[in-house]
């Protein structure tokens, strides 16, 4: 029950439900476990397993072990739910910022072409100037996020939400 409560939340966070069911497979798991484990355990094809497994690795939720002996690769999770859920945020916010922050800034160059063109109508500059305010408050609103996910990176963000709940009062 808990492994598909699991896979149904990382659902949520656009994780796909079989590497969900993966990570809680992991999570309860007392060892490190191969590739061949994993599959056996969960029913699942072997490339489904393999790009769960990528998936996880490049979120930082779960690490690749050696172990003396093991010719296999062996995976385990990180055990630090805090540092997963920062790397999680940081990763696809920062690309989701980096990407929008780009395209908008493109946007604004053309816009202030358009408002500086002579030829421009009067109608169509005060368009151009109502989106060019626009865009640059939601740059401005990616620089706060951009700043949230440093409070993650450096976890100043605990100095503010501790996750000690003891510490908040």
């Amino acid at each position: 029950m808990v492994i598909e409560a699991l896979a149904q939340n990382m659902n949520l966070y656009g994780i796909t439900q079989s590497a969900g069911r993966l990570y809680g497979l992991l999570f309860f798991a007392n060892k490190p476990l191969t590739l061949d484990e994993m599959k056996e355990e969960l029913g699942m094809s072997k490339t489904s397993m393999s790009v769960s497994v990528r998936s996880l690795l490049d979120l930082n939720m779960v690490e690749k072990v050696w172990v003396k002996g093991e010719r296999k690769d062996l995976y385990t999770i990180k055990e630090d739910w805090y540092q997963c859920f920062f790397d999680y945020f940081t990763i696809k916010w920062r690309a989701a910022i980096m990407m929008n922050s780009s395209t908008m800034e493109k946007s604004i160059a053309k816009l202030k072409q358009l408002i500086d063109d002579p030829n421009t109508s009067e109608e169509i500059r005060e368009s151009a100037m109502g989106d060019l305010k626009k865009l640059e408050e939601r740059l401005n609103y990616y620089d706060w996020q951009d700043r949230l996910i440093d409070s993650f990176e450096t976890q100043e963000i605990l100095n503010f939400v501790p996750t000690d709940k003891k510490k908040d009062k």
